[in-house]
């Protein structure tokens, strides 16, 4: 019974010591930037960073001259079907938790300790946006178009793909008339969350981030 008691505290200081350490790195290590100094100043694409509060978005132009995301994103896998549409948000995570958690009130226990510790698979969404309104949420940035090139490969790395290239489109219910689910690569967890692939998206085209950040506001502290 006290070696069962020891082993229980212990497991118990472990957590707690697991927890503390976490949190202070998730609030101090975001603070260190990267990539200060804008290496190419060229304004050829715009591009935002958007987030909920919670989670972080890349959005895009739909068509450029360097990318037309239509042609795999279809129109017509979206509710609405708008063609109108003129850009195209992108956001990685974890699929139980995308699928399975429109609302804060639908969390499971189990879908939160699933996607925490790396155990399921992951999703791209995908929102398009007729305009978008810049605020504190959602921020411009112009970049080069070597820049953007870079983007769209790291976008595009993350996609599953069918055995004609094209991403595949998971059959879920959505969020709302202008968005879509497809198979990613990759596994969410405690170190790499929706928000730290979103920012090394922000690496990836040599704008400022966060060295690594596991949510939004390491992000936006950058640019806020």
């Amino acid at each position: 019974m006290k070696k069962t008691l020891r082993l229980l505290v212990k497991m118990i200081l472990a957590v707690l010591i697991f927890v503390i350490t976490y949190v202070f790195f998730a609030l101090v290590i975001p603070y260190i930037p990267v990539n200060t100094k804008d290496v190419d100043p060229q304004e050829d694409v715009t591009v935002y960073i958007r987030t909920n509060g919670v989670h972080t978005d890349l959005v895009v132009p739909i068509k450029t001259e360097f990318k037309d995301w239509s042609e795999s994103i279809k129109f017509s896998h979206i509710k609405s079907q708008d063609s109108t549409m003129q850009f195209i948000g992108f956001g990685w995570g974890d699929k139980g938790f995308y699928l399975d958690t429109p609302e804060w009130s639908d969390l499971k226990f189990s879908t939160a300790f699933v996607a925490a510790f790396g155990l399921g698979s992951s999703a791209m969404h995908s929102t398009f946006y007729k305009k978008i309104n810049e605020s504190k949420d959602c921020v411009k940035i112009k970049i080069s178009a070597q820049e953007y090139n870079n983007l769209i490969a790291y976008i595009e790395e993350k996609f599953k793909r069918d055995e004609n290239g094209k991403p595949i489109l998971i059959d879920a219910t959505t969020y709302g008339q202008n968005d879509s689910f497809y198979e990613a690569k990759g596994s969410y967890s405690f170190f790499y969350t929706c928000n730290t692939w979103a920012n090394n998206g922000l690496k990836a085209m040599n704008q400022k981030a966060a060295l690594w950040t596991p949510s939004d506001f390491g992000i936006f502290q950058h640019y806020n």
